[in-house]
């Protein structure tokens, strides 16, 4: 299943801070209309997804190993450790990519305001430039022009 289609916990937010639904903004990504900051946010939202399946994939495990009805003879304490160890690092980054993607959301102008073409603007001024004055040739006689020091 790719990540695109995968559900997170920020779906319905992204949604509406973006005002369309998620197959519209992916398709906007995908033909090169989309805004710098939708494809970062649908970039994140992917990572967030494979993080969130992480989570899900771990807990599940667990849950199945400590169920009520589980044979206590299967249960491994090294097991558990892993799984932890594995808990910790998918919570993580799920933290991480949540946090990302509210900054991301955060920094973004207020929805109903014309977004800038380009943050660069370049000074497109003509730049005229004028001949120097003509100098008259120097004679080659230095006496025509007059002698120093007499």
């Amino acid at each position: 299943m790719s990540t695109s289609t995968k559900p997170t916990s920020q779906d319905t937010h992204l949604e509406e801070v973006f005002g369309a639904p998620l197959a519209r903004l992916y398709a906007a990504a995908a033909a090169g209309s989309a805004t710098a900051a939708e494809q970062r946010a649908l970039e994140l939202r992917s990572f967030l997804a494979l993080a969130e399946e992480q989570v899900a994939h771990v807990r599940d495990r667990v849950h199945h190993y400590t169920a009520p009805e589980a044979d206590m003879s299967t249960l491994s304490a090294s097991e558990l450790r892993f799984d932890s160890q594995w808990m910790d690092a998918a919570l993580s980054a799920r933290t991480q990519y949540v946090t990302a993607l509210d900054q991301l959301l955060r920094s973004m102008p207020p929805p109903g305001l014309p977004r800038p073409e380009s943050r660069v603007r370049f000074n497109h001024h003509k730049i005229t430039t004028r001949a120097a004055p003509r100098v008259p040739p120097l004679a080659a006689d230095p006496a025509a022009h007059g002698a120093r020091g007499h």
